[in-house]
């Protein structure tokens, strides 16, 4: 391993150069957010002179962390601090400017109040040898980055991530990337924020193209949710509600508080209370009806938003999986269950219990629900974005992750988060490292990396993808036979067509 240094507008980085890609790690794109900056926009770090060691992972934003039934399957962040605005850039080009490689910026999920850009599994380096220059990030998390405040600021974690595009749009190219070709990737509540990015009047021309992994662009509260979710914190810390009294509480009991509203929405008798949280696994989510989200993402892409960019998304065939499973849920949910929660969802219970028992005649009334949530939650929102933008005559690939994990036994499937693994070409990811086939990563990659170098997912390791419309044309990957399908479970969508 060789030192390798970068000069950036705050200062000069030393960062490690090894087996043909070099690492920057722990890099501040903006100040602490504590302090006299807590609950505050995104503020720019302060310059350093010398040469400052960019060596390990900065700290990650404060957050619960994961519970026992996901202890093994999820990567819980390392250490927490208040200088957590940092990021981690891999070039296989350093020192080398005027290279302009693309551009990959990763913003993680953890349902807005878990994750880390510095986890294992979003390790850059197997991205940066395929030839581009791969960007993660933090940003702030549960109360911290997405209460609506008192005083109307709201969705300071998305500021932060805009914060983050800005500073990769001033020096990406001193480590070979081309600030005017960035793709912006995410999954889950990343998918999500990057949806809200693609709508945000301050995010724009700060990227090219988009990869939204697993969320889509219904998932977002309007301002009287936004204040209920702050009102009930503040009650849960025992805070005044005001910005001070909010910014006085630590940040780890906010925190805890956060998880312990999440577990009052579950056994909410009033679920339309809480919006998009109910069922949702989350409390915070992007608040639109503000300054810095006008309206709700899907609603603004249907308008037109965002027709400029690129996108392609997707999902894994059995996004629900992941939560059913490790938290014991299927003991719990009988026919009686599941026919009150489809009449909640608005379907004919009989009706749409027929249409998705009709593909999976094997399947129970937990695996049926799992089916529905993953509809609802995932590919639904997703296929309402690309058929938005087709309406303004911009093109949408669409995926579906198909391999299963192999993790518990094979009891999840190709669950939530399945492909994360090989998206990174880490394949030691606690869900996806043991995979039949080592050239699973491999399609991925050149997928994600096609796309981002052209707006075009085209490799010679995949058959020719065409866009999602006007033949609903979707592409499984899997580690045997990626296929593209012409409108896969398509009794399944227009059920859901017939609630529109």
């Amino acid at each position: 391993m060789n030192n390798v240094m970068v000069g950036t507008r705050h200062g000069q980085v030393r960062g490690r150069l090894h087996d043909g890609a070099a690492s920057f790690l722990g890099i501040p794109y903006a100040a602490p957010p504590f302090g006299p900056n807590r609950m505050r926009p995104p503020q720019a770090p302060e310059p350093w002179s010398g040469v400052r060691d960019a060596l390990v992972p900065g700290p990650s934003a404060p957050q619960p962390g994961y519970g026992p039934a996901m202890a093994g399957l999820l990567t819980e962040a390392g250490p927490h601090g208040e200088d957590c605005l940092n990021l981690n850039v891999w070039t296989p080009t350093p020192q080398r400017t005027g290279e302009g490689l693309p551009v990959m910026v990763w913003i993680h999920g953890g349902a807005f109040r878990n994750g880390s850009g510095s986890l294992p599994t979003y390790d850059g380096s197997v991205l940066a040898r395929d030839g581009v220059v791969c960007v993660t990030l933090n940003y702030r998390l549960g109360a911290e980055g997405f209460l609506l405040l008192p005083d109307g600021t709201a969705n300071l974690g998305l500021l932060d991530q805009i914060a983050a595009l800005e500073w990769v749009r001033d020096n990406i190219a001193a480590f070979g990337g081309d600030p005017g070709n960035v793709t912006v990737f995410g999954q889950s509540a990343g998918a999500i924020g990057i949806t809200a990015l693609m709508t945000m009047p301050r995010a724009a021309g700060l990227f090219r193209r988009v990869i939204t992994q697993s969320g889509a662009g219904h998932h977002a509260h309007p301002p009287e949710i936004g204040r209920r979710i702050t009102e009930r914190l503040a009650e849960l810390v025992g805070a005044d509600g005001t910005v001070e009294g909010l910014a006085a509480v630590p940040p780890q009991d906010l925190a805890a508080a956060n998880s312990r509203l999440a577990q009052e929405i579950a056994r909410s008798a009033e679920p339309g209370r809480w919006g998009e949280s109910a069922g949702g696994g989350t409390t915070v989510l992007p608040v639109f009806g503000t300054a810095t989200l006008p309206e709700r993402p899907v609603d603004a892409i249907a308008a037109g938003a965002g027709r400029e960019l690129d996108l392609l998304t997707g999902v894994t065939a059995e996004e629900f999986r992941l939560f059913l499973v490790p938290l014991g849920m299927a003991d719990r949910i009988d026919d009686g269950f599941l026919h009150g929660f489809l009449a909640a969802l608005g379907l004919d219970p009989v009706a749409a219990r027929a249409v998705y028992a009709g593909t999976r005649p094997e399947a129970g009334p937990a695996d049926l629900f799992s089916a529905v949530m993953t509809d609802h939650g995932y590919r639904l929102p997703a296929i309402r974005v690309a058929e938005a933008r087709a309406a303004h005559g911009a093109d949408t690939w669409f995926y579906e992750f198909t391999q299963p994990s192999p993790a518990l036994n094979g009891a999840l499937g190709a669950c939530h988060m399945a492909e994360l693994g090989p998206v990174f070409g880490n394949l030691h990811d606690p869900l996806m490292d043991t995979p039949n086939d080592p050239q699973l990563s491999e399609r991925i990659r050149g997928a994600w990396t096609s796309f981002a170098r052209h707006g075009r997912p085209a490799t010679p390791h995949l058959p020719t993808w065409p866009p999602y419309l006007p033949t609903r044309s979707v592409m499984t990957l899997n580690a045997t036979a990626p296929t593209v399908h012409q409108d896969p479970a398509r009794p399944e969508r227009v059920l859901w067509d017939g609630l529109r």
